[in-house]
């Protein structure tokens, strides 16, 4: 049975002091952990790809357009064919030891480490557990298990460093969504993004300088690569862009470095529209073929794990477009991931959050 399959907690459920005989009984209160990440699909099939494609990109805040304008246009058009091209960019980076995408492997690995921790310091008073917005396990089915197994107070932390509508917002809706359905709602927390946590940025930056440690010639330009989203959503009120803007302005003065060393783009663009500028594929040509640099680094900080956007999309297509602009070494820093930083970083946001639930 997999480590995170629902499982009956040991505390049994007992009927309340001073309760009729014939009241339900009722599990001992806990509180629950809820890590939630993008998604994934269940594999790179056709079918799975179409099936998660067509949750994704049905989410109002992802593709915002009319659905009688949008939804004939992806179920007929892009449907037909994306789930192919895309099917194939994840079986090249599929786990096939564990028959799934590296997200799901990773989020595994970092809800396990992050468990050790909490229940270190809390024992059984907290279920931690993992969900994501899209494809499985689901968000509502975790809340569910989590009510079920007597969980009164629920932490939801979207393990997004940077808030956008179509990150955080909408694993939001998904939860609260959830909750709507609970006979009995249990008391809920929303972990804020923590894209300027000392302790993140402290992360970050150990990364780096491991890999410029490691590397044979020291790389002369950093990107940091943020996942895009559309322009007007900054002219909308969505504080992403200048999110991601501090956590490179806090990531280079943490390192210590000049501003020439290091640059923030944006990757992923989607549609017709403008997204954020500079587009990350079109940044790491001009680099090589205007400013003659040989050498460059590429890390991801506003993902949590790495996934398809990071070693599909980075590894692959953009060190294609560097390389083939001029450029010689190219160096992918991966995601936090697992790193311990990053573990004992999470752990302390949620400890922050659990204030007034818990005491160790």
């Amino acid at each position: 049975m997999d480590m995170f399959d629902h499982k009956p907690t040991d505390r049994p459920a007992t009927c309340p002091v001073h309760a009729a005989p014939d009241h339900p009984a009722v599990k001992p209160a806990r509180v629950g952990i809820l890590l939630a990440n993008l998604g994934t699909p269940d594999g790179y099939d056709y079918w799975s790809m179409r099936r998660y494609l067509s949750e994704f990109l049905s989410d109002k805040r992802v593709v915002d357009y009319s659905a009688w304008i949008w939804q004939p246009l992806l179920q007929l058009v892009i449907l037909s064919k994306r789930p192919f091209t895309s099917g194939a960019n994840y079986k090249s980076i599929w786990n096939e030891e564990a028959n799934e995408s590296p997200l799901l492997t990773i989020t595994k690995q970092q809800t396990a480490l992050i468990k050790a921790q909490m229940q270190a310091r809390y024992g059984d008073d907290v279920r931690v557990d993992f969900c994501m917005r899209y494809g499985n396990p689901s968000t509502p089915s975790k809340v569910r298990e989590m009510v079920e197994d007597g969980c009164t107070k629920i932490l939801f932390f979207p393990l997004y460093p940077h808030y956008a509508g179509a990150t955080s917002a909408t694993a939001n809706d998904k939860f609260f969504q959830a909750l709507m359905k609970e006979k009995w709602q249990p008391t809920a927390r929303v972990v804020d993004p923590y894209f300027e946590d000392p302790a993140y940025i402290d992360a970050l930056a150990q990364s780096i300088e491991r890999a410029y440690a490691n590397a044979a010639e020291r790389p002369q330009v950093l990107v940091c690569s943020y996942h895009g989203v559309p322009e007007r959503y900054l002219r909308e009120g969505d504080p992403y862009h200048c999110q991601c803007q501090k956590t490179t302005r806090l990531l280079r003065e943490r390192l210590g470095w000049d501003k020439t060393e290091i640059r923030t783009t944006f990757q992923s663009r989607f549609g017709p529209e403008e997204w954020l500028k500079p587009y990350t594929v079109k940044e790491v040509a001009r680099l090589a073929q205007e400013e003659g640099i040989k050498r460059i680094a590429v890390c991801a900080p506003a993902f949590s794990a790495d996934c398809i956007e990071t070693l599909e999309e980075i590894n692959e297509e953009i060190k294609e477009s560097f390389e083939h602009a001029g450029g010689e070494h190219f160096t992918y820093i991966p995601c936090l991931n697992d790193d311990a930083a990053h573990i004992d970083a999470l752990c302390g946001i949620i400890d922050r959050n659990l204030s007034g639930w818990l005491k160790t």
